[in-house]
């Protein structure tokens, strides 16, 4: 529903103007909610040709959704289907209405391509202003955005809406941590946007430099792109003097800014009138009441070059039912900590198993047995592959396993964009299973 002009200047005096919507009257989110569901589903089902295949499939069409409720009735999205649709099959604007283009790494080396309108990238800027104002931020903080640029989504995302709330935003990206440290103390950062390992990995820098970030202005970190526990929040926050606020976000349903924590710190508020949640049992899909455990998956409301009808996140979580301290009407779900299949992330880069796989037995010497561990350095996420190599190879001169090595971490950086430690191991060292080989050890205690 429109908002009336005189509802929105009454809600906008009482708050402030970004984040008037997360305030809205039950009723009027959820009538609005509705509207929008009736809208993308339409355009789905006209444009993008999967969408319309599998709702003829179940024999349901656009005018089937008449409540909130009938959203049961759609089908699922998966992430396989990004990869199978590569690279345009699931846009539903023309090529020239699209004004951006962001991809993430899959499991076959083919990125999942997710497109923006010029109206998303307004939606993206707006619910990225609304998080970090829920996160306390407002103009003449300066904000230090050390998530990636480029095709990875944190980047850009964090940037138009840290601008758009009028914040003074610094560009720095990734990495080159002694940079990071030196452009903190000396522009006077407020807040800082990266991973919360990769902070923790700063505050330890800075310590052996002799710098104590708690006597420095910055007092927020908004942090994401990986898991994190409510301990190591309290950690952050101890050793540098701020507060550590939990945000969320795909790249599937817009980028950062899907979720976001608030003053009360306690769950994430879902930007709803732009996201519909639902919590779905991982086996069977079907959905559960408010309050149970399950599945979170998400409908892109207002979302034109891309909609995702049903998105299956495979992240686990519940929504909280009761009413916020800080007063927002949104919902908000718990801190996800785990996912319901088996990828995980390190340093804010999806990985799989499989992908390991694919890299490995693409370098001649190597054998189809591998072991992936997952460790903290210095507070820092670490991934070590440990990989068996032939009898001829292994008993070879170290000169030969060396450029092995280098040809493997080569494979490994290409296909992840991501650095990881390689260890060479004789063949039969690492155990057999006779069920399913276990792939993975996160030492990591997340």
């Amino acid at each position: 529903m429109q908002i009336l002009r005189e509802q929105w200047n009454d809600l906008a005096g009482r708050f402030h103007p970004v984040s008037a919507p997360d305030y809205l009257p039950a009723a009027q989110l959820r009538e609005m909610q509705l509207q929008r569901l009736q809208a993308v589903t339409s355009r789905a089902y006209e444009r993008v040709p999967l969408s319309r295949r599998r709702m003829d499939e179940l024999g349901v069409v656009p005018s089937d959704i008449r409540s909130l409720e009938d959203i049961a009735k759609l089908p699922f999205t998966m992430k396989s289907d990004l990869r199978d649709s590569y690279p345009f099959g699931l846009f539903a604007s023309p090529i020239n209405e699209v004004v951006r283009v962001h991809a993430s790494s899959g499991t076959t080396g083919k990125p999942t391509v997710v497109a923006y309108t010029r109206e998303d990238i307004e939606v993206w800027t707006a619910v990225m202003a609304r998080t970090f104002a829920a996160c306390g931020l407002h103009r003449g903080d300066i904000v230090q955005n050390a998530y990636g640029y480029g095709l990875f989504t944190g980047g850009l995302g964090a940037h138009y809406g840290a601008e758009a709330l009028g914040t003074t935003v610094i560009p720095i990206s990734g990495g080159n941590t002694d940079r990071q440290i030196m452009i903190m103390k000396d522009f006077g950062v407020t807040a800082i946007c990266c991973t919360p390992s990769y902070f923790l990995h700063l505050v330890e820098r800075a310590e052996e430099q002799g710098i104590d970030l708690r006597k420095l202005p910055i007092r927020a970190g908004i942090f994401g792109a990986e898991p994190w526990t409510e301990a190591m929040r309290l950690r952050v926050e101890n050793l540098a003097g701020i507060k550590g606020y939990d945000i969320y976000g795909l790249s599937e349903i817009i980028g950062p800014g899907v979720a976001s924590a608030c003053s009360a710190q306690d769950g994430l508020h879902i930007f709803e009138d732009h996201f519909y949640p639902e919590i779905i049992d991982p086996v069977s899909g079907e959905v559960l009441p408010e309050g149970e455990e399950g599945e979170l998956v998400l409908t892109t409301l207002s979302k034109r070059a891309m909609p995702m009808l049903r998105y299956r996140t495979r992240d686990i979580t519940s929504i909280i039912t009761e009413p916020c301290p800080c007063g927002r009407s949104i919902r908000r779900i718990r801190r996800i900590g785990r996912r319901s299949d088996d990828m995980f992330i390190i340093r804010g880069v999806n990985v799989f198993p499989s992908q390991v796989e694919s890299a490995l037995l693409e370098v001649e010497g190597t054998l189809p047995h591998y072991l992936i561990v997952l460790h903290r350095e210095k507070d820092l996420d670490r991934m070590e592959v440990q990989v068996e190599v032939t009898p001829e190879v292994f008993s070879d001169k170290v000169k030969g396993l060396e450029q092995l090595q280098r040809r493997l971490n080569h494979a490994l950086a290409k296909t992840l964009n991501l650095h990881v430690d390689v260890r060479l191991v004789e063949p039969h060292t690492l155990q057999r299973s006779e069920g399913k080989a276990k792939r993975v050890i996160d030492q990591r205690q997340l």
